[in-house]
């Protein structure tokens, strides 16, 4: 297949006078954000109205299926440095949640490099990743609510943040969070705190939709009629299923029958509130009410960057660290390895003048969080520092009958990262787990067929045929004319986990399928 490369990149390879007009990158990274809650999608509820997160679908290229991440820490580590969660070394979390350290020599981040080659580099909104921020080392210019480093703000998601400005001592910052992050979005794109002659790139990472899930106080009143059917597995039993998901229960029956939020015996995550008997319709209502604060960011960034002249030469990527279900599988949470949980919205639109782009286009195809810094560095022109994990996505969306060669990978290590992955928490290590008791696990995700490996001794393996169950309700591991298809995915995640160095895999725990095939042998 014959690669097209860009008009700027072929400037910047040939070093003529057009080197300064290498693109822009609006890089817009929401937060718990399911793909459900983005009307292009067609898993969204009928009356879910983002018409401006919707228009660059319309003009760019969306993604079926985004596997970003399964929590907000690794995921943003992920975007930092092209690696899953067991290849960014020496990130740790330590101290009060959710604070966190990492060394900047073992795991350095890639915005450096891009500074290095002449770019604006700028961050605004949360910040997830290590107490150190990386302000004049892989930022030039930032604006961030520091929460590793102010875990006593930490569940402040919405209002009354200790921002920091360019490195300097934080400051309290009244006001919705939204609406604030758009601001200093739009004041960045306008010029202030960087050079004009230079190209930009802007992380700009809402800290909504995550828990509390506050909508502005001018969205309270939207969505007042919609309804909402209950998740067909909202209860359980749920068969098929790993033993922590059948016994999966935030939600129970009430007095009209629909479902409603029960009572948790269990630690509340930082900036999550349980409401006990509160319906999920109206939790549903709420998270979406929180989105259209960022819909109407996403409208007020793109007329600026119109007014200023520099739409046709920035390219913008929005998606979200991972999804979040209500209801799905008895789930109020993230970091699970469905759709409903970790799915993400990504939309990418291109530059003007890009190469062959299709408005409009859908890839169906899954893809992984590793796949985005090595295609901002394709779009950039500038070749990768180290090697990553991801794929460059550019030829999916610059050549009509491009499809994606190669299986989505998403790994789960709870709290551990780097070469601290390599020995696998026992059942009860629990407290490496992440979320509502999620064990380790690896999934794999290739054309219409999505593998599951818990890492947990004799636990069933999953396998799911999207096309034919999108909800993710049947797993077909257990069924002999499935023997083939389990066994070519299985060997393909040990193929990525080997190609990605993971240091568990050697140590990979039997799982049912395996132990009863070797059981019918002997």
């Amino acid at each position: 297949m014959i690669r097209l490369i860009p008009l700027f990149s072929l400037a910047v390879l040939i070093g003529t006078s057009e080197a300064d007009d290498r693109p822009n990158i609006l890089f817009i990274y929401t937060d718990d954000q399911s793909s459900r809650t983005v009307g292009c999608y067609p898993q969204a509820f009928d009356w879910v109205a983002t018409p401006n997160i919707d228009s660059l679908a319309r003009n760019g290229v969306r993604f079926s299926r985004a596997y970003i991440g399964s929590w907000c820490m690794p995921s943003r580590a992920t975007m930092l440095t092209g690696h899953h969660q067991h290849g960014i070394e020496s990130m740790r979390m330590e101290g009060i949640y959710p604070g966190s350290r990492y060394d900047p020599e073992q795991c350095p981040f890639w915005p450096r490099i891009f500074r290095q080659h002449g770019y604006i580099t700028a961050q605004i909104g949360k910040w997830h990743t290590g107490t150190d921020a990386g302000f004049d080392r892989d930022w030039d210019y930032q604006i961030v609510w520091n929460r590793p480093k102010h875990p006593d703000n930490a569940p402040n998601y919405y209002d009354q943040q200790l921002i920091e400005t360019n490195g300097a001592p934080p400051r309290m910052v009244s006001g919705y969070s939204t609406d604030n992050y758009t601001d200093w979005a739009v004041e960045f794109i306008n010029g202030k705190g960087r050079t004009a002659a230079k190209p930009w790139y802007l992380w700009l990472c809402y800290g909504a939709v995550h828990g509390p899930f506050t909508p502005a106080k001018r969205h309270l009143d939207h969505y007042q009629r919609i309804k909402v059917p209950a998740p067909s597995d909202v209860y359980p039993p749920r068969p098929g299923k790993p033993a922590y998901v059948d016994q999966m229960e935030f939600w129970e029956p009430g007095k009209d029958g629909d479902p409603i939020e029960r009572r948790v015996r269990r630690k509340t995550p930082v900036g999550m509130k349980d409401l006990p008997g509160r319906t999920l319709e109206d939790w549903v209502r709420q998270y979406h009410q929180g989105v259209l604060a960022i819909d109407q960011g996403v409208g007020r960034l793109l007329q600026a960057l119109k007014d200023s002249g520099q739409d046709e030469n920035t390219l913008i990527v929005f998606t979200s660290d991972q999804g979040f279900a209500w209801g799905q599988h008895g789930f109020k949470s993230k970091v699970a390895p469905y759709d409903a949980t970790v799915a993400a919205p990504l939309i990418i639109r291109p530059t003007v003048k890009s190469v062959g782009i299709t408005a409009g286009k859908v890839v169906r195809d899954p893809v992984s969080g590793v796949d985005l810094p090595p295609t901002f560095f394709s779009q950039a022109g500038i070749e990768l520092p180290w090697k990553m994990h991801g794929q460059d996505l550019s030829p999916l969306f610059t050549l009509r009958d491009s499809r994606r060669r190669s299986p989505a990978l998403l790994v789960h290590t709870g709290k551990r990262y780097g070469s601290a992955t390599s020995i696998i928490p026992s059942a009860e290590d629990a407290d490496l787990y992440h979320g509502p008791g999620v064990p380790w696990y690896v999934m794999l995700a290739e054309r219409r067929y999505k593998y599951v490996r818990t890492l947990i001794h004799a636990e069933t393996e999953e396998l799911y045929d999207l096309e034919l169950d999108p909800e993710e309700l049947q797993n077909l591991a257990g069924q002999p004319r499935y023997a083939e298809k389990l066994r070519q995915l299985r060997q393909q995640t040990l193929r990525e986990l080997k190609r990605t160095q993971a240091g568990f895999v050697r140590r990979l725990p039997p799982t049912k399928h395996m132990i009863s095939l070797e059981s019918i042998r002997k």
